[in-house]
């Protein structure tokens, strides 16, 4: 297959920064891949591991790509960029890894020279350990990758177009829409996650000793890197507020009905729960890709409509 592009850039190579490189090089995406990164065991990681052709600072990474992909931390990337930005070439796209969208829509554009375009990207895949050593080429697996829209088709389409071939399943998304979500999806389980593994501290001598599977299954991203986490949660500060007061309440309700010694009334809100979790989680337009997205308006019911900037489905009032 003919790679997509001549020279790829990938700033940061972490876990996902790692991956991104690991992916590309496996799936002959690009002729080069160079990686830049403070580390430089990282750098030599990825040089042993071939998944890169050469290393050097962000400036000489980015010098002469068609595609820049930006894997540091959010708070990093402005300061980044424009530390390269003199370097890019007229007609490169820079793409990210960034979970949080709105704050780099409205910044990152304004930096960059005449020419080239942001196509903000968001790789729904990773995992709470950190660093290059746990990267993975398969890391993007039939995950979804959200792709803003930039108002920039052919640089957008490229960018689709790139994550499909490292094996994502794209999905389109308004880069407020995008907050608002991962906001309750990602977010917000990590901090109720977070808070539980802090509040242990309280819990009883021995209660290690009683730990099982569920405990594991809910306690493991408390493991996450907490420069990381505490850069996405304070980006995504606005989006965060909704979900945690409504689980805020939602647990308020729970601890009045077991307090009451009420089962019933118990019973009935994990019910309710479940349902809600169902229903939640069911395959959506917010999980498929665009082609299954309209395939499916135009073969199941053709009044249903999809917000394709924010995946919420309306149906079409009959005129009156």
């Amino acid at each position: 297959m003919k790679p997509l592009f001549e020279r790829i850039a990938v700033i940061g190579l972490g876990l996902v920064g790692g991956s991104v490189a690991a992916a590309a090089r496996h799936h002959g995406v690009a002729t080069t891949v160079a990686g830049a990164s403070r580390s430089k065991d990282a750098q030599n990681f990825a040089l042993r591991r071939h998944w890169v052709d050469e290393v050097g600072n962000a400036t000489e990474a980015a010098s002469g790509a068609e595609l820049v992909v930006l894997a540091t931390p959010v708070d990093a990337m402005a300061d980044v960029l424009q530390e390269l930005a003199p370097a890019l070439h007229s007609d490169a796209i820079v793409t990210d890894v960034g979970s949080v969208k709105a704050q780099l829509a409205e910044t990152l554009p304004g930096l960059l020279p005449g020419g080239v375009c942001y196509v903000g990207s968001h790789p729904m895949a990773g995992s709470h350990e950190r660093g290059i050593e746990h990267a993975r080429a398969d890391l993007f697996e039939d995950s979804p990758c959200v792709v803003t829209d930039s108002g920039q088709p052919e640089a957008q389409r490229r960018v689709c177009s790139f994550w499909r071939a490292l094996g994502a399943r794209v999905v389109m998304r308004d880069p407020a829409a995008h907050d608002d979500q991962v906001a309750w999806t990602s977010h917000t389980p990590h901090v109720l996650a977070f808070g539980f593994a802090a509040a242990l501290a309280r819990a009883p001598k021995g209660s290690a000793d009683l730990t099982g599977s569920g405990f594991r299954d809910f306690t493991r991203i408390a493991e996450s890197d907490p420069e990381l986490w505490s850069d996405i949660l304070t980006a995504n500060r606005k989006a965060l507020g909704a979900p945690l007061a409504a689980v805020s309440e939602a647990l308020r309700e729970l601890g009045q009905a077991i307090e009451a010694n009420d089962s019933e009334s118990v019973e009935r809100w994990i019910s309710g729960a479940r349902e809600a979790l169902t229903l939640a989680t069911r395959s959506t337009p917010h999980a498929r890709s665009m082609d299954e997205v309209h395939a499916s308006n135009q073969t199941t019911n053709p009044r249903m409509k999809v917000d394709l900037r924010s995946g919420h489905e309306s149906e079409d009032k009959p005129d009156e």
